[in-house]
């Protein structure tokens, strides 16, 4: 496949094209809109060429069979597993749901608060706000920053007694939360708090939380072999069952398990995940897009952004293969973004504008949920889905003016448009469910491991070898110096 077949069609001239509405993909409510990529029939028969070759088929069949597909770590991937029926059966889910109506019956618990970084902040933190308007629970905040002043400002809306902290680690040695846990630990016991009556824990190492002072019957566990961003559906997700209920959280893991369902059994012709991780390995390997863009037009999902960051690059960003082979080619764009419409009024004027084209999907429910039945306030959720589509719309046509070049926008811009009724518990996790497939497939084409993320565990080493100053002798003269003036 070449750039030259599709550097001949203008997106203006595209989108009208007889049978464009094929590229128009359905799921449930679910609509993904692709009318506006730089794709034809022709390239697209191409790309699920790519995905046979690849061999994709087989590697679904194999994620979802638990075969060891994390070849660094040698584990399965069975992130799946917990959306299935079956795991909502089990006693390790009935003790979470249990715990949790317990806090929310709990009239002395009126705050509660997770202490955990990476994804286990940034996918729970995610949800609790998306779902904002199912919450009938505590108020429920996120720490995951180990700046002081983070964990300080929480503290500050919080009553010690009556607060319940959520330590979240999958390693249960996270340098970052322990320290917040130190800190909240503190809290508490200046204001004549136990912290074991006040803190329970989430890891998959349950004897280093019971070495650090957790009641063992205060410990919700999870499988090792579940990523921290792929980990919201496990324990992890307890700040959010405490927020919103079990029933709505189950409805959250029913609409992940029915995009499980549709990207292990459809047709890759009609396949979502299949297409749109496609779409990302054409704009990155094929037309040579740096950076791809998710826009959620809603202002719940605001943090959806950040999420979707995590997930890509620390799942794609890598430079060998699955088998230790240096890449010929880089795979895992940079991913970034911002709530519509503000974004519109601050980086919309670059990708209208620039030299660099910058793909973009393009998020909107078809309708608001827990608005006032008011035709005003209908009209402005209205307002906010036009705004989407006439965006989708400019960045494709542009606008031709010659005499005026600073008026002049090329259009030619990518966007994919992913819709839905509303966004309810079910809904948003059959879009996270989506979004999680979409970087499994690209990675697979690319054939990296998408789920280890050892780049991460190179600046931790660092920190604590600074921060202990065991062996500074391989550190820089700058660094000792920073190290000098920050003093003892």
């Amino acid at each position: 496949m070449t750039q030259i077949a599709i550097a001949l069609h203008h997106l203006r001239t595209l989108i009208h094209q007889d049978g464009r509405d094929d590229l128009c993909f359905h799921f449930e409510d679910l609509t993904v809109d692709c009318t506006r990529q730089p794709l034809t029939q022709d390239i697209l028969q191409r790309l699920l060429t790519l995905a046979e070759t690849k061999s994709l088929a087989d590697f679904i069949k194999a994620m979802f069979a638990g075969k060891a597909i994390n070849l660094s770590e040698d584990r399965p991937v069975s992130h799946c597993r917990l959306r299935t029926p079956d795991y909502r059966q089990s006693q390790t889910y009935q003790k979470l749901t249990n715990f949790a109506a317990d806090v929310r019956a709990n009239q002395n618990i009126k705050s509660i608060v997770n202490l955990g970084i990476g994804g286990s902040d940034l996918g729970p933190a995610m949800v609790t706000a998306g779902l904002a308007g199912f919450h009938d629970g505590p108020a429920v905040h996120y720490v995951g920053n180990v700046d002081p002043h983070a964990l300080y400002d929480i503290l500050a809306q919080c009553n010690p007694r009556s607060t319940l902290f959520i330590i979240t680690s999958k390693t249960f040695t996270t340098s970052e939360t322990l320290v917040n846990v130190g800190l909240a630990k503190g809290w508490l016991q200046q204001n004549g708090v136990a912290p074991d009556a006040a803190m329970v824990a989430v890891t998959a190492y349950q004897k280093r939380a019971v070495d650090w002072g957790i009641d063992p019957a205060r410990i919700f566990d999870f499988d090792e072999a579940v990523g921290g961003r792929y980990s919201l559906w496990s324990a992890v997700g307890l700040s959010v069952m405490i927020a919103i209920g079990s029933t709505a959280f189950n409805q959250l893991l029913k609409g992940a398990h029915a995009m499980d369902n549709h990207f292990e059994t459809a047709p890759f012709a009609s396949n979502i995940p299949v297409i749109m991780g496609l779409l990302r390995v054409w704009h990155r390997s094929y037309l040579g897009q740096m950076a791809y863009g998710i826009m959620p037009y809603d202002q719940r999902l605001a943090r959806l952004p950040a999420w979707a960051q995590q997930l890509e690059m620390e799942s794609n960003g890598k430079s060998v293969t699955r088998h230790g082979k240096p890449l010929d080619r880089p795979a895992g764009p940079l991913i970034w973004g911002e709530v519509g419409v503000n974004s519109q009024h601050s980086f919309f004027q670059w990708l209208h504008h620039s030299v660099d084209i910058v793909p973009i999907d393009i998020l909107i429910a078809r309708k608001p949920v827990n608005l006032l039945d008011d035709a005003a306030w209908q009209a402005s959720h209205k307002t906010l889905a036009i705004n989407a589509v006439a965006q989708a719309e400019a960045l494709a046509v542009g606008v031709e003016q010659a005499a005026a070049p600073h008026r002049h926008f090329p259009g030619n811009r990518p966007s994919l448009m992913v819709s839905w009724e509303a966004t309810t518990p079910y809904a948003l996790g059959r879009l996270l469910a989506l979004y999680e497939h979409i970087t499994i497939v690209s990675g697979f084409v690319w054939d990296v491991n998408s789920f280890d993320q050892w780049g991460v565990e190179l600046g931790k080493k660092m920190a604590h070898d600074l921060a202990s100053k065991s062996d500074l002798d391989g550190f820089s003269p700058a660094a000792k110096a920073f190290l000098n003036r920050l003093g003892d």
